[in-house]
């Protein structure tokens, strides 16, 4: 006889209160669920059950046991509810949230690559630097850059987010052009309104990491027009690779401090704390990982 099948019939003889009753629902003889049972007995050396003409009662190890083979049984129902969610076709709605500048320049040009391998799936994105409650504000799964607070969401690890610090040519003809992280003290930064971007900027370098005050008469909640304000002569910038890639590649930005590097950001995808994922988004979550890096949960 199979373990796991007369486990099974085990506990449903258990749970009903007798060999017949379990016979019914699994629809076999008495006598048979009376042979599982007896099975387990012979394989583990001791009696689970007590059985009289009028009722049956466990045994202390019985009673052990049959909390153990519950449980077992549990998680075997739920792998296989997660192996045949896997072959189901993703389908609904999707509500993701992303920061702005990360949505429409990274996100948004591969949305179609997922939205033509899954047609089931509709998407509506959502794009703030706003700190958004996922749960309360039901979003199935948002990106964050930077360090994550304790929210006891699930957060899986993407590729790190590259900044990059550069300036129009018109602004360097007449402020300069800064050859060390402290010169930016005297130069007129863009300022970005979240994050520590307001307040310091960081490098790496030769003689290690340093941390810089900035100050400037600009401050924009939005990457886009802090761009806008860097193409115009306005001042230095410091943002993301894929919104300032362009404006390198034609000259209208230059890059500064070659010698030392602007440190890398955390960039995750966080969703609630389900014990079953639906198909569509982890449909996502897989196309997220593979498309923006993945080191794996956190």
């Amino acid at each position: 006889m199979d373990r796991f099948s007369s486990m099974s019939i085990f506990v449903r003889a258990v749970e009903l209160g007798s060999f017949s009753a379990a016979a019914d629902a699994l629809n076999m003889s008495p006598q048979l669920v009376g042979k599982h049972v007896q099975f387990l007995e012979q394989h583990l050396g001791v009696r689970l059950l007590n059985r009289t003409t009028r009722r049956q009662h466990l045994t202390e190890v019985g009673s052990q046991f049959y909390e153990r083979s519950r449980n077992i049984l549990a998680e075997v129902e739920a792998a296989e509810a997660l192996a045949a969610e896997s072959r189901a076709v993703p389908r609904g709605k999707l509500r993701v949230n992303a920061p702005v500048t990360f949505g429409i320049h990274a996100l948004a040009p591969v949305l179609p690559k997922y939205l033509s391998a899954h047609p089931e799936v509709s998407f509506e994105l959502s794009l703030t630097n706003r700190m958004v409650d996922l749960i309360d504000e039901g979003y199935d799964a948002v990106f964050r850059i930077g360090e994550l607070a304790d929210s006891g969401l699930i957060a899986r690890r993407l590729g790190p987010y590259r900044l990059v610090i550069c300036a129009a040519p018109s602004y360097l003809r007449s402020h300069g052009v800064p050859s060390k992280p402290d010169d930016l003290r005297d130069h007129e930064c863009l300022i970005f309104s979240h994050t520590m971007l307001r307040t310091h900027w960081d490098f790496e370098g030769p003689d290690g990491n340093v941390s810089i005050p900035i100050s400037g008469r600009l401050m924009i909640d939005n990457g886009e027009a802090l761009l806008k304000a860097a193409l115009a002569g306005l001042g230095i910038v410091l943002q993301s690779i894929e919104l300032i890639q362009s404006s390198l590649e034609t000259g209208a930005l230059v890059p500064l401090l070659p010698e030392y590097r602007v440190p890398t950001r955390q960039l995750h995808i966080l969703h609630a704390p389900d014990r079953r994922i639906t198909p569509k988004l982890r449909s996502f979550l897989d196309f997220a990982s593979s498309e923006f890096g993945s080191h794996g949960p956190v």
